[in-house]
């Protein structure tokens, strides 16, 4: 078979056939990029567990903070005011998808995943430090803004840089360790709840700051993403970087050659060919499908009933009769041990089901299980039936497991591969914003219905999942086995990405490239 040929634009940046075999390994990429590909793997995943666990660590903080005494009597809070303070974040997430992908198609990926952690440090700093709550909403709002960029940067970063062979399983341990950041919310919480000063609830908020400076380390030890690199010009050092990631910098591969002709083709340099604005990624009828599809999977993942457990666990568990808030902590502990087991080991086998079928069958088995949820609290919520009560708990493990074997993985996992290269950073902005307008809701909306109609929530919610099912399977775009560059052709991209019946299938990670 003919060997793949570099792209002109490889050759219009200074190279040539001789000097991609020949040259040096690390001529542009930063010597801090490790050259075992076990080291690089744990670092490309490294930034998806590092912002998973800030995700995590700010979003089931207010779980926890709002079962703290302390907490609660300095702030002196109600129904309204503690759903405003768990909504703020979304406020900041809100504001800051309306930019980030603007930020990460401009300055480059790991820019973006920097700023993120810079802002996030900030607001941390300003929530822990709150004197009343305007101060401490303010801190929450920063922090929003914060991770919405780390939610568009990180995720579109590992995409683009990731070798195929473990793209899913790097992206799925986006949300997978998001358990870790609640393991380690809830816990700090637990030890700090006995505490009789302010500095119950202030030391957790302030230790925020951790997993966002450990984001901020771990992306100097990773290269940019090359479409990126590609976009911008930079077709040797693009080359570089997919030789490091793919063959441990061997340019002469024949499958790197393969991944950067595909990509040169599909990725043109900014002088060729801009990335879209956000507007006129509206503008033709494959990328509009895209961004619905993004936008229904948004409400898909903040909607289908999890976050209700997340923010609102404490609510959830005395009205199923346990009422005391160390007791409270203490189950959550567990819960989140459990979630954080459950969602590494469907990262492990994502690549098991098609996408559609994984998806749907998550949600089935979340309507279910909050079905079962729903009679058990009606019938035992208000009795001193232990075994009731049990039963009850039960049934909220079983509904996040249910989460956490699909969704968890899929919720950045599928918006990066629909989405094209020219639309990506903008279309995880919008996914980003729509998933925090969701959030609002769950933030806003939820603590009411709770009050108000109890359990009877849990059966509206259930028979949501339902429906949502029916539209993944008639309207979702099946992406298992492809490559970013491939799965355009689904759209109907004409002279964009590759067929599917001429993808590179590459050996077990050795650099053998069988073209089909």
């Amino acid at each position: 078979m003919r060997p793949p040929q570099l792209p002109a634009e490889f050759l219009r940046s200074g190279g040539s056939e001789q000097t991609a075999a020949m040259a040096p390994a690390r001529q542009h990429v930063s010597r801090l990029v490790p050259s075992s590909d076990t080291l690089l793997f744990l670092c490309i995943v490294g930034t998806s567990f590092a912002d998973s666990v800030l995700t995590g660590f700010d979003s089931s903080l207010m779980g926890s903070l709002n079962v703290m005494p302390t907490y609660n009597s300095y702030f002196t809070l109600t129904t309204a005011t503690t759903a405003l303070n768990t909504a703020s974040s979304y406020i900041g997430g809100c504001m800051g998808s309306l930019v980030a992908g603007l930020i990460a198609d401009t300055y480059g990926r790991r820019i973006a995943i920097w700023a993120s952690a810079a802002i996030s440090v900030l607001g941390a700093v300003i929530q822990a430090a709150a004197v009343h709550i305007s101060m401490f909403i303010i801190g929450r709002v920063i922090i929003g803004v914060g991770l919405a960029v780390a939610a568009t940067a990180t995720p579109t970063f590992v995409a683009e840089v990731a070798r195929p062979g473990y793209r899913a399983f790097a992206l799925g341990m986006y949300y997978s360790c998001w358990g870790v950041g609640t393991l380690l919310a809830t816990g700090v919480c637990y030890a700090t709840n006995s505490w009789p000063n302010n500095w119950a609830w202030r030391l957790p908020s302030l230790l925020q700051i951790v997993p966002a400076f450990f984001a901020a380390a771990i992306v100097a030890f990773v290269p940019e993403s090359p479409r990126w690199l590609v976009s911008r010009g930079r077709a040797a050092e693009a080359l570089e970087v997919l030789a490091i990631v793919n063959s441990q910098a061997e340019k002469d591969d024949a499958s790197v050659l393969a991944q950067f002709s595909e990509i040169s083709t599909a990725v043109k340099p900014t002088n060729q060919q801009q990335q879209l604005p956000f507007l006129q990624s509206w503008n033709t009828k494959s990328n509009r499908r895209r961004l619905y599809l993004v936008t229904s999977f948004s409400v898909i993942v903040m909607l289908s009933g999890d976050s209700i457990i997340t923010f609102y666990f404490g609510s959830m568990l005395s009205q199923a009769g346990i009422t005391d808030p160390t007791t409270q902590l203490e189950v959550n502990i567990v819960l989140t041990s459990w979630n954080l087991l459950i969602a590494v080991i469907g990262s492990w086998y994502v690549d098991a089901l098609p996408r559609k079928t994984l998806c749907a069958l998550s949600l089935g088995l979340l309507a279910t299980f909050q079905f079962l949820l729903a009679g058990l609290t009606a019938r035992y919520g208000e009795t001193d039936n232990r075994s009731g009560v049990y039963g009850t708990i039960a049934s909220i493990f079983l509904c996040t497991a249910a989460y956490r074997l699909g969704l968890t993985q899929l919720t950045v996992l599928y918006p990066a591969e629909i989405l094209s290269y020219r639309i990506r950073a903008s279309g995880m902005g919008l996914y980003t914003f729509t998933t925090k307008v969701a959030g609002l809701v769950n933030a806003l909306v939820f603590p009411f219905a709770l009050e108000d109609i109890g359990w009877k929530t849990y059966v509206v919610v259930g028979a949501v999942d339902l429906g949502m099912v029916l539209g993944v399977l008639v309207f979702y775009v099946e992406t298992r086995g492809l490559g970013l560059e491939e799965v355009e052709a689904l759209f109907g991209d004409e002279g964009r990405g590759a067929k599917r019946g001429a993808r590179r299938e590459v050996d077990g990670g050795t650099g053998r490239a069988d073209c089909k």
